[in-house]
């Protein structure tokens, strides 16, 4: 035993030169199976570390610190459940209903009760619409090729029928599970409440035909269908178990007599061929691409895009995106509109897509795109979200500790012809 003993201190002692340690007590690297492996939600820390930092400059330690803390959410209410009494509580708890607050400024001083007064017309701030960031650059000389950038000259059109809550900047509080009620359908759907504002922008009126080319997990689908103005929903992804997904996320908040096949449809097409099987058909198309997810990325090793054996699937997704972006604009109606919207900071998915989905649109196919001046949108949300500023395309909510929502980046296309 004491031989045995004295042994591991020699080898202990040569173990700076393996040369000198017999050959049947060496270990090489390469063949160890407990050396400690980079995590894939520390592999993201190091990518957006390198990327967002040249990308934000000084601003991306607050965003790090931010995307790395507990995220907000907000409470879509279920306008299909006992939404009136459901609303009354929430109010008591100190949440408030941000899009209804954001209707509000749109209309005159003297409005009483979410509604002007009799007969008063609805007034609208040239500067508002003009965005109050002080920028001289005229708006079509931050476009390429085959888009036009179209100022907004009229307040925009937010549904009455989206309601969602949050609490306040600086409070953390969070909203309990959401309940069934007496029917069996559930209040309220928790979501990050940045995820509202493409349905918002899409702007869905009574009739429109509406594709979601992206649907599930759900949240925006359900979003669509609480505007109660589309006249058929088309909910497409091409994840046949995410689609099963969404399929029992709509039997929890909607009737059934509201989510029958010939009003909301449920494919899982590869949405990249969309325009091929229905090209030139909808009003309003939703195309909420597949990304990065920082925030999922940087939190949760589960199907986590950064890691290493879905490193190419990484690599291509801006070719994706670009793909389902053109796919949109395809199955879009000339004069239809087209939302493209991520939940990532990178440019690269970002800005860029809009750039190259829109110059193929135009060189190949010969269909002209406006980008729509999203800014007056902004500005109603401004105090409930925390927005990038200087955006060339598109709006971005930046998270921010005390606003901890997004990121959320959403653009606002027009098909022309």
């Amino acid at each position: 035993m004491a031989a045995l003993v004295d042994t591991r201190r020699v080898l202990l002692k040569l173990k700076g030169f393996p040369q000198l340690i017999p050959r049947r007590y060496r270990v090489k690297k390469k063949w160890a199976a407990t050396l400690p492996r980079i995590t894939s939600t520390k592999l993201a820390l190091q990518n957006f570390d390198v990327n967002y930092g040249t990308q934000f400059g000084e601003r991306w330690p607050s965003i790090r610190i931010s995307l790395l803390s507990e995220q907000k959410y907000g409470a879509l209410i279920n306008n299909f459940s006992s939404a009136q009494e459901l609303m009354k509580g929430l109010e008591l708890q100190g949440a408030r209903d941000f899009v209804y607050e954001a209707r509000a400024r749109t209309w005159s001083p003297g409005s009483v009760g979410g509604k002007p007064r009799g007969g008063e017309e609805l007034v609208w701030s040239s500067s508002l619409a003009a965005g109050q960031s002080g920028s001289e650059v005229p708006l079509s000389s931050q476009v390429g090729e085959g888009m036009e950038m179209a100022a907004a000259t009229e307040p925009p059109s937010l549904s009455p029928n989206i309601k969602c809550f949050t609490f306040p900047k600086g409070d953390v509080t969070g909203f309990s599970p959401a309940r069934l009620d007496g029917s069996g359908l559930l209040g309220y759907y928790l979501l990050d409440a940045a995820s509202v504002l493409p349905v918002l922008a899409l702007d869905v009126q009574p009739g429109h035909t509406v594709l979601d080319l992206c649907a599930a997990p759900g949240g925006k689908t359900l979003a669509l269908i609480q505007t109660q103005a589309c006249w058929r929903l088309a909910a497409n992804d091409s994840s046949v178990s995410r689609t099963g997904r969404l399929r029992r996320i709509l039997q929890s908040y909607i009737p059934r007599e509201h989510s029958t096949e010939d009003r909301v449809r449920i494919t899982s097409f590869d949405g990249r061929r969309w325009g091929e099987l229905e090209s030139n058909t909808f009003d309003r198309v939703l195309v909420d691409v597949p990304c990065t997810t920082d925030r999922h990325s940087l939190l949760e090793e589960e199907n986590n895009i950064f890691t290493r054996s879905r490193s190419k699937e990484r690599q291509t997704l801006p070719l994706l995106q670009s793909q389902l972006l053109l796919a949109g604009i395809k199955a879009a109606l000339p004069g239809g509109v087209v939302l493209y919207s991520t939940c990532t900071l990178s440019q690269l998915q970002n800005e860029c897509v809009v750039d190259r989905a829109v110059q193929v649109a135009h060189e190949e196919l010969g269909v002209t795109v406006h980008i729509e001046d999203l800014s007056p949108l902004t500005q109603l949300f401004r105090d409930t979200f925390n927005f990038a500023q200087g955006m060339r395309l598109g709006e971005l909510v930046l998270p921010h500790l005390t606003s901890n929502f997004g990121p959320t980046y959403f653009c606002k296309l027009r098909r022309v012809n």
